[in-house]
């Protein structure tokens, strides 16, 4: 954490970093196969294109036709932007009334869009700080529960993605419950749906859940494992995304104090264990947590927590037209604190290889697509909306 953000206190996401030292949405753009130059050669820029929003949090694509891209608003509001008009006077969706907004990474924490127009949120429960999972009726603001989980000993890491990945289902991600360390030790058990990413089917009711969980999920029918997990050994996956090219995971995890993480497992790659907390990135963290046996998911790329950031920001794979002969198929992340933008791209070979392309606003929260699969990120202060492009280093436009 720099002096900065000290002098400022807390906020959103530095939040997630200091709590620990302290103690897609799909595009619909057609998949093609990437043609990206050298990252070397490559730069990446942020544009402001709206002002004012409220420390957002998640950006959505609205996908019915029209062009609007959601911004999801901590507090419990949601707000249409599109790229003619501008940012609407006029809430898309306010809850604000059932959510818990007032610690610094509690509220209204991730919104998807439905094939059929439904809308599903994630917050923190004004009533008791529980994360929840819900359906809500834009047209009406009737709100649906779907989905609890107790989140009461601490106000960080709650994670809150939503995202529909390529077999229909929803995925929401959750921290580990917080404090520093993993005090609850929820990264590797299979008891809480803490420090995981789940897969439900909110498109059915099997009762006396307001949801089905899939038969494919790896933890159906093991004794003492919650069946709607789907990955695990997560600290707080606060952004993730899928690949709209191949229906692939990329998750950016946020690390204790050490490493930044970012993971990325195959299509319908269910059980994958990310290590939290017998490892923390490449190394290990906590040895008493770490098992004989046991199979451990590595990130495919880190970075040092203090000497290049403090939070990564998990962004999305670039699978929009305007750029696909410079950055179609990168990976792009940033960093809360220091706004690097990160490219990682995978190889034919099957490793990795990553650079900074740029600089971004720094305070970034999120990322998000539009329907054509275009970039945008959004900074909790001041409160832009700002649009992503890229450049071969030299050349003016691209």
């Amino acid at each position: 954490m720099t002096r900065r953000h000290l002098r400022r206190g807390l906020s959103l996401v530095a939040g997630l970093a200091l709590a620990g030292a302290l103690l897609p949405a799909a595009s619909s753009a057609e998949p093609r196969e990437a043609r990206g130059v050298p990252l070397a050669e490559l730069t990446a820029t942020a544009t402001q294109v709206a002002s004012g929003l409220v420390n957002p949090t998640a950006i959505t694509a609205l996908n019915d036709g029209s062009g609007r891209i959601l911004v999801v608003e901590k507090r419990g509001v949601v707000r249409s932007y599109h790229p003619r008009t501008g940012l609407a006077a006029r809430p898309f969706l306010d809850i604000s009334a059932k959510v818990n907004g007032a610690d610094v990474e509690r509220g209204l924490l991730g919104l998807a869009v439905a094939k059929d127009r439904r809308v599903y949120v994630a917050y923190t429960r004004k009533s008791d700080s529980a994360v929840t999972l819900s359906r809500v009726r834009p047209d009406t603001g009737e709100v649906t529960e779907l989905l609890t989980q107790p989140h009461s000993e601490f106000p960080n890491h709650n994670g809150g993605q939503l995202a529909f990945g390529p077999d229909g289902f929803l995925y929401w991600g959750i921290g580990d419950g917080g404090g520093g360390g993993d005090p609850l030790a929820s990264g590797q058990r299979l008891d809480t749906l803490l420090g995981k990413i789940l897969r439900v089917d909110v498109s059915r009711a099997c009762r006396p859940l307001g949801y089905c969980v899939p038969a494919g999920n790896p933890f159906v029918g093991v004794a003492g494992a919650r069946p709607e997990i789907w990955s695990y050994g997560l600290r707080n996956p606060w952004r993730f995304s899928f690949d709209p090219a191949d229906g692939s995971l990329w998750i950016g995890d946020v690390g204790q104090g050490r490493f930044e993480e970012v993971d990325h497992i195959a299509k319908g790659k269910g059980g994958a264990n990310f290590g939290w907390s017998c490892k923390e990135g490449p190394v290990v963290f906590d040895q008493t947590r770490c098992k004989d046996g046991v199979t451990y998911t590595e990130p495919v790329f880190h970075y040092i927590s203090g000497a290049e950031g403090c939070a990564v920001i998990g962004g999305h794979v670039y699978r929009g037209r305007k750029y696909a002969s410079l950055a179609g198929g990168i990976y792009l992340a940033t960093d809360f604190c220091q706004g690097t933008a990160w490219a990682v791209r995978k190889k034919a070979d099957g490793t990795y290889e990553s650079a900074r392309i740029g600089e971004f606003p720094l305070d970034a929260t999120t990322f998000g697509t539009d329907q054509n699969g275009e970039l945008y990120l959004a900074d909790e202060t001041p409160g832009g909306l700002h649009r992503i492009s890229f450049q071969r280093k030299g050349l003016q436009g691209s």
